[in-house]
């Protein structure tokens, strides 16, 4: 039976820490220029219908590395933009393909697309998850700090995709997680919900300075995503006391680091002193996307 990731809850614990495993595996081949080429003969779509640096790169220069090739493909480019149905793409790139990875702007539409599909189906990015970011970054929170567990991460500002995958995440492995989001920007209540009954030790706040006290990480994202540009002049109001800076850095734990998934609006979520500073991680994060979408591809493929 194919296994999806549409979020981090379709893991098992069990999954995830063999995921940490094989990402910095593959990591140690990499850095020692030693190949690792299982997937020859394997074809990876990417079907994004937002831009993206990170997430495509990484995607597609991760499947080459493994021996695979990779087709890109936008909805403009396929019949799906001219009314052809979800579920009808979904059967046919089955056909062509071996896995798939969605970048789209409603969540549903991933779930429906899995649903007809029969190869392994990845999300890529949704607006309601972005599962491969934050198994990332629990790798570089492992490097940064040495082991993640028992930490506290602090998410700053938005209640966004990322922030609901931290609160997936809680509910997998041993970290708490505190949400400290502005009134009215937080996830959405079925999400908690959701993470909740799966065990997740997860906070909301409003009060930012009271909130990354203890933390081990501070992390942020933009406070105006793709889509929301009309919402910009009322979020950067509503965000302004959550920006990052070396004080907010200050009151967090001896050592903290910061975190951000990429791409920054310097100067609204966080200053440069910080992103650029000695707590910043953020660099790491970006490579780590390519060693755990790697590992996870193989995951999916049954090749480990």
């Amino acid at each position: 039976m194919k296994k999806d990731l549409l979020c981090i809850l379709d893991l098992s614990q069990e999954e995830i820490l063999h995921l940490l495993e094989w990402t910095l595996k593959l990591k140690d081949l990499q850095k020692r220029g030693i190949p690792h080429r299982p997937l020859v003969g394997k074809s990876l779509g990417l079907l994004f219908e937002k831009p993206s640096t990170r997430t495509r790169v990484s995607f597609q220069a991760g499947m080459y590395q493994l021996g695979g090739e990779v087709i890109f493909m936008s909805p403009s480019e396929l019949q799906i933009g001219r009314g052809e149905t979800i579920s009808d793409t979904a059967r046919v790139l089955s056909r062509y393909l071996d896995i798939i990875a969605l970048r789209t702007y409603r969540h549903e539409t991933i779930e429906e697309f899995a649903t007809h599909a029969s190869i392994p189906v990845i999300n890529a990015l949704s607006d309601r998850f972005h599962p491969c970011q934050v198994l990332a970054d629990l790798v570089t929170i492992q490097e940064a700090l040495g082991n993640w567990r028992g930490i506290k991460v602090v998410f700053v500002g938005d209640g966004n995709n990322v922030a609901a995958s931290w609160a997936n995440l809680a509910a997998r492995v041993d970290i708490e997680v505190v949400l400290a989001t502005p009134k009215g920007y937080e996830p959405p209540k079925e999400v908690m919900e959701a993470a909740r009954r799966e065990g997740a030790k997860v906070k909301m706040a409003s009060e930012v300075q009271e909130a990354v006290k203890g933390a081990q990480v501070v992390y942020t994202d933009v406070w105006v995503s793709m889509g929301q540009d009309k919402e910009r002049e009322e979020r950067l109001r509503a965000f302004a006391p959550y920006q990052v800076t070396p004080q907010l850095m200050e009151m967090a734990d001896s050592g903290a680091i910061f975190m951000h998934c990429l791409p920054a609006h310097r100067g609204e979520e966080v200053v440069n002193e910080v992103i650029d500073g000695p707590s910043s991680v953020v660099w790491d994060q970006a490579e780590n996307r390519l060693h755990l979408q790697k590992a996870l591809m193989l995951m999916l493929l049954e090749q480990i």
